[in-house]
């Protein structure tokens, strides 16, 4: 195909799946409407997931129609593809289940859609890591490994789709697609289902593997995808963790959640769609090198915000407990919470800059040397006076902070003083 036949391609597909994602959004608009009251915490939710859903194919589309011979792009706008085409069954059918009281799908349509979402999580936990960022293997040793991750993802959905038995989501209906000849798969099938991580796993130590070979710009791409698979593993950590201590009551029940967990849920969601924004600025090397800041800001502001969550906490119970040892009354929170917030206030700046200082030395030593390089010959400038001592420090200080191969000074003979020579100090 043409670069010109692919790019037009590559925009066709994103403007079908901004139209699948209207339609979806549309049907769950009218599906929450006609199900009874208006729920805010499930239309949060499904706004939410439509709108991870349309980051992948959005991304997609860029990077395919700007490097339309980077196969990154293609697999990003195809897992977006199947993942609204999900998201609009979805609807679909909540919306028909709403108005006409079923769904209008078939059991023969939905027995062929329930593995659905296995191409989508194999192109993108399998291919999408392994061919980062370049859309090439690591090496040729990964050939094999790249054609038997297809045949898992193929073995997946091939078999599972015509495995006899109970339907997914379908209470006491079977597969009309089953064949009784494959009833031994349903035995084994947890083994061949782990298969699929198992490749994950492996795509991702492929990632690893490059990232030790590699320098430079490969470098920095890698760094954005790992930086946004690790939010994702953060975010997912405090909902989880939100929900235990402060709604321990919504895991024991299928009650709706309330409003502001069904957020906290859904900000976790949505840290998802930076997958595809962190490949998009890695695939298309815009502000590359932005990353390590971005890295470094939120170390900085997430140890600080967890040290002051647990200060301020700590600091409430501790207030309570010597109130009431002091005044034998059961609850003050007022007094308590106010104390801690000023408590909070005093430490910001001061555990910023802390944390700040410890994460330069502990995770940019050389950024953190440079600037103590830096500061120190600031200091002796403003007290040495002698134009030739001050060339061989500068000359120094730039071999120590830049290592670079071969470093020299060149003065104008006009800042020369009278009586001295002009300075070229040369390092290799």
């Amino acid at each position: 195909m043409s670069r010109q036949g692919a790019v037009g391609l590559a925009w066709s597909l994103g403007g079908l799946s901004v139209a699948m994602f209207v339609a979806s959004a549309a049907l769950a608009f009218l599906s929450v409407g006609a199900a009874g009251p208006f729920n805010a915490s499930e239309a949060v939710g499904q706004l939410l997931t439509f709108a991870l859903n349309l980051a992948f194919p959005i991304v997609g589309t860029l990077i395919a129609a700007r490097r339309p011979e980077n196969p990154i792009g293609w697999i990003s706008l195809t897992v977006g593809l199947f993942w609204i085409l999900i998201g609009l069954k979805e609807a679909s059918d909540a919306y028909a289940v709403a108005r006409f009281g079923s769904e209008w799908s078939s059991l023969t349509f939905d027995a062929l859609i329930q593995w659905l979402w296995v191409p989508p999580v194999g192109l993108l936990g399998i291919y999408m890591i392994l061919l980062f960022p370049d859309g090439k293997l690591p090496t040729r040793r990964w050939r094999p490994f790249a054609w038997f991750g297809g045949a898992v993802i193929a073995l997946i959905c091939v078999l599972f789709i015509f495995v006899p038995g109970p339907l997914v989501d379908h209470e006491g209906a079977q597969n009309p697609l089953g064949l009784e000849w494959l009833a031994w798969v349903a035995d084994v099938g947890i083994f061949i289902i782990l298969l699929l991580p198992l490749c994950i796993l492996a795509s991702a130590l492929s990632l690893v593997l490059r990232y030790r070979r590699s320098e430079g710009e490969v470098r920095e791409q890698i760094k954005w995808l790992a930086f946004a698979a690790c939010f994702i593993g953060v975010t997912y950590t405090s909902s989880l963790l939100v929900r235990i201590l402060f709604a321990p009551e919504s895991l024991n029940t299928e009650a709706a959640d309330p409003l502001w967990l069904t957020l906290v849920d859904s900000l976790n969601q949505l840290s998802y769609a930076g997958v595809p924004v962190a490949i998009g600025f890695a695939v298309l090397k815009y502000r590359l090198y932005d990353i390590d800041i971005l890295i470094n800001r939120t170390l900085v502001y997430g140890s600080l915000t967890l040290m002051l969550g647990l200060v301020y906490f700590g600091s409430v119970t501790a207030t309570q407990a010597l109130l009431q040892t002091l005044t034998g009354q059961q609850k003050l929170p007022q007094l308590a919470i106010v104390v801690s917030t000023l408590v909070i206030a005093a430490l910001f700046n001061p555990l910023r800059r802390r944390i700040q200082s410890f994460i330069d030395r502990r995770f940019y030593r050389r950024k953190y040397d440079a600037a103590k390089t830096l500061g120190a010959f600031s200091a002796r400038l403003r007290e040495e006076t002698d134009l030739s001592t001050l060339s061989e420090e500068l000359v120094g200080v730039v071999r120590e902070t830049m290592q670079p191969e071969h470093v020299s000074l060149w003065l104008r003979p006009d800042m020369v003083s009278p009586g001295q020579n002009r300075s070229d100090t040369k390092s290799g």
